[in-house]
């Protein structure tokens, strides 16, 4: 008699689980620097002391002075907050904008959706970033000038994500169900649509985070985010550019930062995509 062997049952990867040990590491990272950038420091960050400036790492000033005096590990936790802050403002707003967008265009259909789509078109007719810079120049310098720029740009990816999950979910028959039971469109899309959404949203949202932390980084660099004497690690970049030669660290702290926050975002983007796009169903 031949026997069936019986199937394996998936095991957690090792990948996945370290993942997402460091996605929590960095949830704790920010949220220990935030309130340690709150209640703890002792430093006025627009205080300038030109007989301290450039000065090295000491017990007073742990990483230092800047070229006006300000304590360097003060601006650089503060310009934490002012960074991954005002990120996570432009990506909730875009997904604030997004998501009815999608559910309603997806849903409806007829005129709403070709109406929408002709606006995605026209935004991603070109690259984000060329986009934000544009939109940036004309509405002005200034942080929250840059991020309705950023919120105009990404609102359309999400939107075109949630209206290509609802076109697919709008057809089966539990939808179907929903409909003849009587439900409302707006219960539906709450109820039974929204859920099948979440888990792809917040992939491409945790994905985001990165891209629109170098966005707002490298504007501010460029002098169209935040503006003196609001600490800012792309604007903390720029002030030290003159002053690479004798202290590089001033440039290279603010830059070891961006680079370990947005190499720590997409690593929880990569766990949760994993975590969310594999496919559940059993192959016969």
């Amino acid at each position: 008699m031949k026997t069936i062997p019986l199937p394996i049952p998936p095991t957690k990867s090792k990948k996945h689980s370290w993942q997402a040990i460091i996605g929590l590491l960095f949830a704790l990272l920010v949220i220990s620097a935030s309130l340690y950038a709150f209640l703890y420091l002792k430093h006025d960050h627009t205080l300038t002391d030109l007989r301290g400036r450039l000065q090295g790492a000491s017990a007073l000033h742990p990483f230092g002075t800047d070229h006006l005096g300000r304590d360097v590990l003060t601006r650089l936790l503060l310009g934490g907050g002012q960074t991954l802050g005002y990120s996570l403002l432009a990506l909730g707003a875009a997904l604030l904008i997004g998501i009815p967008f999608g559910l309603i265009a997806g849903y409806k259909r007829g005129w709403v959706d070709k109406l929408f789509m002709r606006i995605a078109d026209a935004f991603l007719a070109f690259p984000d970033t060329i986009v934000a810079i544009v939109l940036s120049g004309l509405l002005g310098a200034g942080i929250g000038n840059l991020v309705l720029a950023i919120v105009i740009v990404k609102w359309v990816s999400y939107a075109r994500l949630v209206r290509s999950t609802v076109l697919s979910e709008s057809q089966k028959d539990y939808i179907r169900i929903a409909r003849t039971n009587g439900l409302s469109d707006g219960r539906i899309m709450r109820k039974h649509l929204l859920p099948h959404i979440a888990g792809h949203v917040l992939v491409l949202a945790s994905l985001d985070l990165g891209k629109i932390i170098l966005l707002i980084s490298s504007l501010s660099y460029i002098g169209l985010g935040a503006q003196p004497p609001t600490p800012e690690w792309g604007a903390m970049l720029n002030d030290s550019r003159p002053y690479f030669q004798s202290r590089p660290e001033l440039m290279i702290y603010p830059g070891l930062a961006i680079v370990s926050v947005v190499l720590l975002a997409n690593m929880l983007g990569d766990y949760l995509r994993d975590r969310f796009d594999v496919k559940k169903e059993v192959q016969p």
